[in-house]
């Protein structure tokens, strides 16, 4: 009877899960789709009991079906963070789970503690500038903002580990995440940095530390009956779906760099003399003694979805056709991304998008195009301070559902002159929650690798021309535009205040 493994991850636009054997063999996937929550401008959030807990039970249930006549060796959860959610003394949620650095309500918040704390005492201990993608200034803003809800807290939680604790009763946080929790972990000491966390949480309690495929418990009755899978399966401390799907395409040596096309861009290298570098974060990874430097952006496959409802949901397919067919610059069309702000390298809430260079002539496929580009052109900035910071990547990876998108990973290499390399399975996050699951139950070796190389996404040197004169307009147009957005920004803040 063979011993299969369950990963499944949380992400932002929808929830998937992977029953796999030892040798990496996919016996069966399921998924499950869901929307975040915009209350306000500014505000991002995520049901935690229907969504990060009900999507896992729902497709543990599914999974469970298959693996009849198997063994279950392990489970492991990722999702998107760093999030927040709190919750009482029973694990029920007080409110909402304020989601990573696309909520950028703790503006306030972060300038104060930048303050309090200092700046460079900040980058040194914590790996990273507080930023909106910061979990700490989330939290002060709970505790002032909603003090009703901060007084029946006893429990802070990430969206994996929340599920870890609906899982298992065990109340642990992974090592990465928690290394993203800024400035609540001292990065280099790898423990809380009790110090600080105790002035911004004053009594709440904090979570033990495990590494991401470490068993941190085991499956109690209640979870074994909501899932479907065995009581006593083996539970792994899980960690961020970026760093798990890093895992899952066998981005571990120095150098190695993930690319996952997603809602979001996310980039996550592998250092080798890493520099501390306020556009980006350092963070641990799901291994030990294994640093890595990483960006991401705000808004990508989301701003893709984002046309597709402004131009009546027009099939995708039809769309990515239309704008393989638009030349490259899309006849003088360019887009800057940050319709929710902007994560690296600009850290900047108040950023809004800008559609630059419309004319007449122009139509959907131009607009779709130049979409695909301002997303590029923003991968090329990211690119070039991870350069910068951690040495140039010698091997690039590219994952995720964007992968399949039409000409993205194409204008991306075009624009950016790096060559991709496509694993065979490109399911993502939940592939390497398996993998993490088999190690850390002990069904296969640390250094097991199920990664499978199946093709390569290489530069058409003919675009390079247009492309870097289009991307210099790309970096100009930011600060050209930032005054007048920022006030457009604000009265958008103001008018969804007062919005009944």
């Amino acid at each position: 009877m063979a011993a299969l493994v369950v990963g499944v991850d949380v992400g932002t636009g929808s929830s998937k899960g992977v029953l796999a054997t030892a040798e990496g063999v996919v016996i069966a996937k399921a998924m499950r789709r869901h929307q975040m929550s915009l209350p306000h401008s500014g505000h991002a959030e995520m049901d935690a009991e229907t969504i990060w807990w009900g999507e896992v039970v729902s497709i543990c249930r599914e999974l469970a079906l298959h693996a009849r006549g198997h063994t279950i060796a392990g489970l492991c959860v990722s999702g998107i963070g760093p999030c927040v959610l709190i919750t009482d003394d029973d694990l029920t949620p007080l409110r909402p789970g304020i989601l990573y650095g696309i909520d950028s309500r703790a503006s306030a918040e972060i300038e104060e503690l930048t303050e309090r704390f200092g700046a460079d005492a900040v980058l040194d201990r914590a790996g990273s500038e507080l930023s909106s993608q910061a979990v700490g200034p989330k939290l002060l803003w709970i505790r002032r903002h909603e003090p009703e809800v901060w007084a029946r807290a006893r429990r802070w939680f990430g969206s994996s580990s929340y599920v870890v604790a609906r899982l298992t009763g065990e109340y642990v946080l992974d090592h990465h995440t928690a290394s993203q929790c800024a400035p609540l972990y001292d990065i280099a000491a790898e423990e809380w940095a009790s110090d600080w966390a105790d002035e911004i949480l004053g009594d709440l309690a904090m979570p033990r530390l495990a590494w991401s495929g470490d068993v941190v418990g085991t499956l109690h009755a209640e979870a074994a009956e909501a899932t479907g899978l065995p009581l006593g399966t083996p539970v792994m401390a899980g960690s961020v779906d970026a760093w798990a799907e890093a895992f899952s395409c066998g981005v571990r040596q120095p150098g190695d760099l993930m690319l996952m096309y997603g809602s979001t861009m996310f980039f996550v290298q592998v250092g080798r003399d890493l520099k501390a570098c306020p556009p980006l974060w350092t963070a641990q990874s799901v291994q030990p003694d294994v640093m890595t430097l990483a960006g991401g952006m705000a808004t990508s496959g989301s701003l893709l979805s984002w046309v597709q409802e402004l131009t009546g949901k027009v099939d995708i397919a039809t769309l990515a056709q239309e704008a393989e067919l638009t030349p490259p610059g899309s006849e003088g069309l360019v887009v800057l991304p940050y319709f929710a702000g902007e994560r690296t390298p600009l850290f900047d809430p108040h950023a809004r998008g800008v559609v630059a260079g419309l004319s007449l002539r122009h139509g959907r496929g131009h607009l779709y195009r130049a979409v695909y580009e301002g997303i590029a052109y923003g991968v090329r900035q990211i690119l070039e301070l991870l350069e910068v910071a951690g040495g140039p990547a010698s091997r690039v990876v590219t994952v995720g559902g964007g992968t399949r998108s039409g000409p993205w990973s194409q204008i991306v290499s075009d624009v950016t002159g790096i060559r991709q390399l496509v694993p065979e399975q490109t399911i993502g996050a939940s592939y390497g929650d398996a993998l993490l699951a088999a190690i850390g139950s002990g069904l296969v070796p640390p250094d097991t690798d199920w990664t499978r190389i199946v093709g390569e996404v290489v530069p058409n040197p003919e675009n390079r021309a247009v492309y870097d004169e289009l991307y210099e307009t790309f970096t100009e147009l930011y600060p050209a535009t930032r005054d007048q957005v920022h006030r457009l920004a604000l009265m958008q803040e103001a008018s969804t205040r007062v919005r009944p």
